[in-house]
């Protein structure tokens, strides 16, 4: 397997020896073997809570490190299963779900209630279930994009999972009614003692602006992790940033001008620490997404994980880039990211 940095190729330099000037790495709360101990123990998240946490960072290849490789499979729902099946159709299959994660040693397996379900008890103690209890379904016409409950926290404890993940779109016409589910949601699954994980997505036409899209600036997502952590997210899953400046560009909310002149800069590792200032200085841990498939999947896999952990954030959430190609390409890419957090060379800018 090539190393991370002949993966990373002309970027190399540019993502290795970058040295933040923002804000200080020593003012975080940075991941380590003690993260439970060190950032979860002064919570008011029970014993029990603490206990799910501390087996989702035990397992796999990046256990005891206090980073996390996370297989998310919930496309299914989200973006229709022919759509995100079709190329490898043994994915229709939720075992091989399961297996894929499990063959690449993730920390856990995210995936739907009813897929995690229906393979429960072969598997709920082999590796972590993190059951994804809302979905946009994509089947309503005319199209709407609104999250919408399809599980319950309780059927997600009664199947062994360790935690529960929901999505909120953040800034959409339905944000606070999802806003008001997903507490709710989380507050029962503190109370049976399972994580809790917010997919903390960005979704308003109004935030495309002059052809640019700010559905990836870093002010805006920032914002929403803020919210996230706010309503006790544990995790928060966030789009890498791509872009700054969606406040003054759209003309919308408060923001600062020191968020743009000292807070970030225009380097990807310092926008994204600015995601990492959000989440409580990383109280809650950032995990970023490894978005759509491509040609280049390993080498943006393994540049996001870089950026990731230089920021400061707690690991890669990846799907599409794995279960979309075959079995053994799909571990390659899946290993190569554990690599990146696994490496103490690879450290915080």
């Amino acid at each position: 397997m090539a190393s991370t940095k002949e993966i990373l190729g002309q970027d190399a330099d540019y993502l290795l020896n970058h040295q933040s000037k923002t804000v200080p790495k020593e003012n975080l709360y940075v991941p380590g073997p003690d993260f439970v101990d060190r950032v979860y123990k002064a919570t008011d998240r029970s014993p029990v809570v603490l206990r799910n946490l501390q087996s989702l960072f035990d397992h796999g290849q990046l256990g005891g490190t206090g980073y996390l490789s996370i297989l998310p499979v919930d496309q299914g729902i989200e973006h229709s299963a022919g759509a995100s099946f079709a190329p490898n159709p043994m994915y229709f299959d939720p075992e091989n779900i399961v297996k894929l994660a499990m063959e690449s040693n993730c920390n856990a397996v995210a995936s739907t209630v009813g897929a995690l379900g229906s393979i429960a008890r072969d598997y709920a103690h082999k590796i972590p279930f993190i059951a994804k209890i809302n979905h946009n379904e994509l089947l309503t016409y005319p199209e709407t994009h609104d999250q919408i409950m399809f599980g319950s926290v309780d059927q997600a404890y009664n199947m062994g999972a360790v935690a529960v993940g929901a999505t909120i779109y953040f800034g959409s016409e339905q944000s606070d009614r999802q806003i008001q589910e997903v507490s709710k949601a989380f507050e029962r699954a503190h109370q049976l003692g399972l994580g809790t994980i917010l997919w903390a997505y960005l979704r308003n036409p109004g935030f495309k602006k002059d052809g640019t899209d700010y559905h990836t600036a870093s002010d805006l997502t920032s914002q929403a992790i803020h919210l996230s952590a706010s309503l006790q997210a544990d995790i928060v899953k966030q789009k890498m940033p791509t872009n700054n400046g969606g406040y003054t560009a759209v003309g919308y909310g408060k923001t600062h001008d020191k968020v743009y002149s000292e807070l970030t800069s225009d380097h990807p590792i310092d926008l994204t620490r600015y995601q990492v200032m959000n989440s409580f200085m990383g109280r809650a841990g950032l995990i970023n997404s490894g978005g759509g498939s491509a040609e280049s999947d390993l080498e943006d896999a393994v540049k996001t994980a870089v950026i990731n952990k230089r920021a400061g954030g707690m690991g890669l959430i990846m799907g599409r880039k794995a279960f979309q190609r075959p079995m053994d390409e799909g571990i390659e890419i899946i290993r190569s990211v554990q690599s990146v957090y696994a490496d103490k060379s690879i450290t915080l800018a």
